[in-house]
């Protein structure tokens, strides 16, 4: 017969490669922010007055704003990570920052892969387009070039639901906007906020033709992290029903906050 300790071995073996492949225990991303001292934020600083770089040559916005807050309130240091608006989710999935606060609406594809808080804001897509120009719905934008920001809610609903546009992706909403007041594309399928700069360059040629769709707002976290994610829910809770995330909407965009927002998630 062989010795216990030689029957044993495969066993544990196998135990050990099982352990390995697994990786080290997960920790919940609030209990490692809170041990570093420091909250690093995703967003994008190209989408005003949501995200943007003021006059002082520092990050501005109501999700800055929002952003600010929610550091205070958890007793940490912010970190600004100024990323891309496709990159957005790629760096939260790589660990380069520990939440998305950057105009990241809630969609069934990004719900399969990150997520989301409580909706705490919200955004109203819709399609722009000179004033001259008649657009009754998406039918009427075969053969045209319609801009869009790349990886955005607005890139898929024209994807799919105008497939005979020519479709042109730029990297943020700032691109996208120059390229329409410098005359590339005519057509542009972006937030309504978008509009009064697009406005502001061109000498008020532009309006919206059409609303695409509302979209919830929500902050973004990877997945599999229960703590953090009951701290969030419960943050944006609080702040909607205390006004505090009320004011900062009406503070960067002069009107209130949509109710919807506040039903929503309750």
């Amino acid at each position: 017969m062989k010795p216990l300790h030689n029957l044993l071995m495969p066993i544990l073996g196998a135990a050990a490669l099982m352990a390995s492949l697994a990786g080290p225990a997960h920790a919940d991303t609030l209990a490692d922010i809170k041990a570093a001292g420091v909250i690093k934020v995703a967003t994008s600083l190209s989408v005003t007055p949501y995200t943007y770089i003021n006059a002082e040559m520092k990050p501005d916005g109501s999700d800055v704003a929002t952003a600010q807050l929610l550091a205070k309130d958890l007793g940490v240091r912010l970190e600004i990570v100024n990323t891309p608006v496709a990159s957005r989710i790629p760096t939260l999935q790589t660990g380069k920052a520990d939440l998305v606060v950057s105009v990241l609406s809630v969609s069934p594809e990004r719900q399969k892969i990150i997520d989301f808080s409580r909706p705490y804001s919200l955004i109203r897509e819709v399609l722009i387009a000179p004033k001259d120009l008649a657009v009754g719905g998406y039918d009427d934008l075969a053969g045209k070039a319609v801009g869009v920001t790349r990886g955005t809610v607005e890139d898929k609903l024209i994807t799919d639901n105008a497939p005979k546009a020519d479709i042109r992706r730029y990297e943020d909403v700032a691109t996208l906007i120059t390229a329409a007041a410098s005359g590339q594309v005519k057509y542009v399928a972006t937030g309504l906020i978008s509009l009064a700069e697009l406005n502001k360059k061109t000498g008020n040629k532009f309006e919206s033709k059409f609303v695409m769709k509302d979209f919830m707002l929500a902050m973004g976290l990877r997945k599999n992290n229960p703590e953090f994610l009951d701290w969030l829910n419960k943050w944006v809770t609080a702040n909607l029903e205390n006004g505090k995330l009320g004011a900062i909407f009406k503070q960067y965009h002069h009107v209130e906050l949509s109710p919807q927002v506040l039903e929503t998630g309750k």
